[in-house]
């Protein structure tokens, strides 16, 4: 995971997550494995927030625009 990338819904930036160490590693991984095992994701690792870019000068046109997706770290780690 790539630092100085913008946060998601859970306002949690991705070194916050590198700076966890070794037991929050396990912590995640456990809840990973959870996840996995059951196949139940979080409200919040499903919940996104979109956002159009204008590609060109005509932002009346859908096409003109493309979009990110804000997504939690800690769900693009399962995903």
């Amino acid at each position: 995971m790539r630092n100085k990338k913008a946060a998601g819904d859970d306002d949690i930036p991705a070194h916050v997550l590198k700076l966890l160490g070794e037991v929050g590693l396990k912590k995640k991984a456990k809840l990973n494995n959870t996840i996995y095992g059951t196949g139940e994701w979080p409200k919040d690792f499903t919940e996104i927030t979109m956002i159009a870019l204008k590609k060109e000068s005509q932002p009346t046109k859908c096409s003109d625009h493309r979009t990110i997706s804000l997504i939690a770290h800690t769900a693009k780690t399962i995903a």
